[in-house]
Order: structure tokens, then C-alpha cells, then sequence
């Protein structure tokens, strides 16, 4: 049986891309990855050491063994500060490498209508963000954490699929798309399973994060939606591009101070 899917191969130019377009695109690059440095810096000199413990539970018995007999066994302390501080290195990073070394490609992938740096950044960095979401809302289960961290990773994973089988201006093929918003809604049904259930509500802040990050990783699904859709501004390729700068500028930093400005700021 044959599947009927476009293939955004590498035989061509699919979106027209000006030297003055993609020299403004650099711009934006160069502003994003300095902005996302300086952030990452004040994390790792300013920030405190706080941290939280990873664990294991144990049944100590066969299938069926009553919970209360269990144990929770320690693995190891994991400071928030260098998570926070990995995921905005990690942005600046690529931001800055698209700008100098790896400008030429950028252009490049950009021409075929997709940004495979941006994919591996986010499965990275988006990664790290949503695992430093689950620790700070009590999800401290090694298991589940390394659940959550594969969930997203798919979900980026897909994103990727979906810019790589689809030309701008072709029959869209959704499918890449709809399966990375099943991997994606996973983990936040996870931490939402720990902060509704417990017998103690979380601090307000944590609410705050939640409401706000949660918002957030919708609005990239959002912005690549539009993109294929080619819904107003969206029908240029390049406004979902700047679009995707934007978002994950301000996602970011809204979570590293919020982190910073309720749990990192030192005693």
C-alpha cells in the first residue's frame, strides 16, 4: 500500500529568501542568542544553588505488592541553576552559529522552507525546559522524568518531519503534525497528574509557570499551523521563521526568571 506524502527534498529553492531579508534574519539571530547569553551568564554566577533530589520507587516485592512497603531510594541532586543556565546556552549557541559559521546553510535551509538547526536546538533546550517544569512540580522519578524528556523529544522530532516532508507552497502533508501533539500533551499530562492530586497544593508561582510555559508550547504548534495553513501573515515562510525567534526568546527567559525570581535568588 502506497502512501501518498509530499517530500521536501533538496532539489531546489521553495521560498523566495533576499540577501536584505536573510542580513535581517541575522540580525534577529545575533540579538536572540546575546539576549538568551546574557540570561544564561546571570543564572551561572548569580543564581543559588538550589536543587532537588531524583529518585526511584521500589514495590521491594512481586506485582502487587501494596504501595506502603515500598521504598523511595535517593539517586543524586540536581541543581536548578545549570539546567536553567543549559537550555539558554544552548539557544544562544545555536542562534550564534547560524549567524557566522553556519549562515550560508541557514540560507540555505530556509530557501527549502525549513530550519533543521532549529529542530536540534529544540530537542534540546525544549527538553530541558520541561524537565526543570516536572522537578519543580514534585515529578522526581527518574523513570518519569525520563519519560517526559523522550516524549518531548518526539514531539520536536516530529516538527522536524513535518518542515522536512513539506514544500511551502505544496499539498501540505499534516499527519507529522498531528502525532507531534500527542507526544507533546503527554508530559504535561504527567505534571498535571502530580499537581492536582497531591495532598499539598504547590506555591502560586508554580501555577504561574505552568499557565504560562504551557502557553507557550502551544504557540510554537500554533505558529507552524498558521505557517501551512498559510493563514494571514503566515503566508510567507519567513514570518513563521521570525515568529519561532520571538517565541522561543520569550518563552525561555520567562521561564529562567521565574525560576530565578522564586526559587534561584541566593538566601
Amino acid at each position: 500500500m502506497a502512501y501518498d506524502y509530499p517530500s521536501n527534498n533538496d532539489s531546489g529553492s521553495q521560498v523566495e529568501v533576499t540577501s536584505k531579508t536573510l542580513t535581517n534574519l541575522r540580525t534577529w539571530n545575533i540579538g536572540a542568542g546575546i539576549l538568551h547569553l546574557a540570561s544564561a551568564l546571570a543564572m551561572t554566577f548569580i543564581a543559588s544553588d538550589f536543587s532537588l533530589t531524583v529518585t526511584t520507587f521500589n514495590l521491594n516485592g512481586p506485582p502487587g505488592t501494596p504501595i506502603d512497603q515500598g521504598t523511595v531510594s535517593s539517586l543524586f541532586d540536581i541543581q536548578l541553576a545549570p539546567l536553567t543556565a543549559g537550555f539558554l546556552f544552548l539557544s544562544s549557541f545555536f542562534h550564534l552559529l547560524i549567524s557566522t559559521v553556519g549562515f550560508s546553510k541557514y540560507g540555505d535551509e530556509l530557501r527549502r522552507g525549513r530550519n533543521r538547526f532549529r529542530w536540534v536546538e529544540y530537542s534540546l533546550s525544549s527538553t530541558l525546559m520541561i524537565v526543570t517544569i516536572a522537578l519543580i512540580t514534585t515529578v522526581t522519578d527518574a523513570a518519569a522524568l525520563v519519560g517526559i524528556a523522550f516524549a518531548n523529544i518526539s514531539m520536536i522530532l516530529f516538527g522536524w518531519l513535518m518542515e522536512v516532508v513539506n514544500e511551502p507552497n505544496g499539498k501540505t502533508w499534516w499527519t507529522p503534525f498531528w502525532f507531534g501533539c500527542v507526544a507533546g500533551i503527554g508530559p504535561w499530562f504527567a505534571i498535571g497528574g502530580y499537581v492536582f492530586t497531591g495532598d499539598q497544593q504547590p506555591p502560586s508561582f508554580v501555577y504561574g509557570i505552568l499557565i504560562s510555559i504551557f502557553l507557550f508550547f502551544n504557540c510554537f504548534a500554533l505558529n507552524q499551523w498558521l505557517q501551512y495553513r498559510k493563514i494571514g501573515p503566515w503566508k510567507k515562510y519567513l514570518v513563521g521563521e521570525r515568529t519561532y525567534i520571538l517565541l522561543s526568546l520569550v518563552a525561555k527567559s520567562a521561564l529562567a526568571w521565574q525560576l530565578y525570581a522564586n526559587v534561584l535568588i541566593p538566601e
